[in-house]
């Protein structure tokens, strides 16, 4: 955590997970029978899938920077389900060796 964020008082004294109720830490609460938009990514066709994963990953900074708490809640709880319906579909997937670090 940054010095910044220490030094912090009043509301922001709270973690992100701590203002928005629908992130659980490392969890996500299934939302659907709230209203909230979008189709069950199980669902959606392969191209769907990763078109819906692409705009996600698209405004993810601006989300995460200026987004009220409930709109930030929402973009984690679909991008945990979209990815992890990606992460379903193809658990063998190809992984890039430039990608791996040496252990």
């Amino acid at each position: 955590m940054t010095e910044s964020l220490r030094r912090t008082t009043g509301p922001m004294d709270v973690s992100p997970e701590q203002r928005m109720p629908e992130w659980d830490g490392d969890h996500f609460r299934d939302l659907s029978t709230d209203g909230e938009p979008g189709i069950d990514p199980a669902e959606l066709a392969d191209d769907d899938l990763i078109r819906e994963m692409h705009s996600l990953h698209r405004t993810r900074l601006d989300t995460l920077r200026h987004a009220s708490d409930s709109a930030l809640a929402n973009h984690l709880r679909r991008t945990a389900e979209l990815e992890t319906e990606y992460l379903a579909r193809h658990p063998g997937r190809e992984i890039d060796p430039a990608r791996l670090r040496d252990e």
